[in-house]
C-alpha cells in the first residue's frame, strides 16, 4: 500500500542552476526507481533561511509531493544526509486533511498563473 507524503529539501545557495536541477532530478529518479509515484513539485526558489545552517544565510528550496511505501522514506532519508548539496529536509505523512489543502492551494497557484497569463 501507498501513503501519501510531502518532503521539502533546502539546497545549499551555492550550486548553479544546472546542479541545482540534477539534484532535483537525482531524487525523482530515485523515488520512480523504488516504485514511488510522484504527485507534485514545486520549486520555491531562493529563500533566507530564518537562522544560519552550516554558515549559510539562504537555501534553494524544493516540494515533492509523492506516493510511496512506508519503508521507503528511510533510504530516501539517508540519501538526503549523505548529500552534501542538501542543508535541511524534512518529510511528512499526508492524512486526508492534508491531501485537501495540497490540492487546494496547487488549484489556487494554478488559478493564479491563469490570471497572471489571460
Amino acid at each position: 500500500m501507498l501513503n501519501n507524503y510531502e518532503t521539502v529539501f533546502i539546497m545549499t545557495p551555492v550550486l548553479s542552476d544546472d546542479q541545482a536541477k540534477e539534484t532535483v532530478s537525482k531524487y525523482k529518479q530515485l523515488l520512480a526507481s523504488n516504485g514511488a509515484k510522484l504527485v507534485h513539485d514545486e520549486s520555491w526558489g531562493l529563500k533566507k533561511l530564518a537562522y544560519p545552517i552550516q554558515k549559510k544565510s539562504s537555501g534553494f528550496y524544493y516540494l515533492l509531493q509523492f506516493q510511496a511505501p512506508g519503508s521507503f522514506i528511510a533510504d530516501l532519508e539517508i540519501n538526503f544526509k549523505r548529500d552534501e548539496r542538501i542543508i535541511r529536509f524534512l518529510t511528512v505523512a499526508l492524512d486526508k486533511h492534508a491531501l485537501a489543502w495540497a490540492d487546494r492551494r496547487r488549484a489556487k497557484k494554478t488559478e493564479s498563473k491563469k490570471e497572471v497569463t489571460a
